[in-house]
């Protein structure tokens, strides 16, 4: 396990980690359909030292209505994330990144005519962070080890989720982590930070182009010679298998918290 002599995120190593407690912001794909990840983030977290509490209260971020131009409907969401989550104290870690860019920018956008709010927004959004980035930028870890859960030295082609590479300009610390992984090796896709065509409900209304998109990823990452992609976003993982089942392409997926704690609670 490597250490970094400082923080990548707010510059703050929290060097006694048994004072970290942590809020788990599971988003909604987490909670309803891949709930081992947020297993596994746990799992992960503690391993790490960190007290990990899970606000029972909370419910979506409110970025898919805020994505389709409802605002009000978002703005009526987006309060009671806040009101959950201000309450609280400590980090808020999430186990991927378009929610946590949602927080952290969609928010101020939002309540940007409300000071009471905007202030609120301000200071839960300061605190919220995607799991990668508060494990190499507040705990200063760079790798923590993990294993492949497949045949050794297997070639994994890592796919960029747009809200952290474009939105949060967290490329690095999931690759960091990645490369710490045991029983695999990271390949590079041709043009590898193209978006996998997911998007949330632009998969649904221009499905054609988000197949178009998602099958330009899987021919890239198999061109590649990779035989599994690893992400960050459930979403993008969830289009990707499914495109490639469809094609019946040998390529399994994995969120990256699978391989970094493979042994967490199922």
């Amino acid at each position: 396990m490597h250490s970094r002599p400082r923080a990548a995120g707010t510059g703050r190593i929290f060097r006694s980690f048994r004072e970290v407690r942590v809020q788990l912001f599971v988003t909604c794909l987490v909670d309803l359909l891949q709930p081992g990840v947020g297993e596994r983030t746990v799992g992960l977290l503690e391993r790490l030292g960190c007290e990990v509490a899970f606000p029972a209260g909370q419910t979506c971020c409110g970025q898919p209505a805020h994505n389709s131009g409802y605002t009000d409907d978002a703005r009526r969401v987006a309060e009671r994330f806040l009101d959950v989550f201000a309450a609280t104290d400590g980090p808020i870690v999430a186990p991927f990144g378009s929610c946590v860019h949602m927080v952290r920018h969609g928010y101020p956008r939002l309540f940007a005519d409300d000071p009471t709010r905007a202030e609120t927004a301000a200071a839960v959004a300061e605190r919220t962070f995607d799991l990668a980035t508060f494990v190499v930028g507040e705990l200063g870890h760079d790798q923590v080890g993990g294993r492949y859960p497949g045949d050794r030295d297997t070639a994994v082609a890592y796919h960029h989720e747009c809200h952290m590479l474009r939105g949060l300009g967290s490329a690095e610390p999931p690759l960091s982590l990645l490369r710490g992984v045991t029983g695999c090796r990271l390949v590079e896709p041709e043009h590898g930070a193209l978006c996998c065509g997911f998007g949330g409900t632009f998969a649904l209304k221009l499905a054609d182009v988000s197949v178009a998109m998602a099958d330009e990823k899987l021919d890239r990452a198999m061109a590649a010679g990779a035989r599994a992609i690893v992400s960050t976003d459930v979403g993008c993982l969830m289009h990707l298998e499914g495109r490639a089942r469809r094609r019946g392409l040998d390529l399994r997926v994995h969120h990256l918290v699978d391989l970094l704690e493979p042994g967490g609670r199922l």
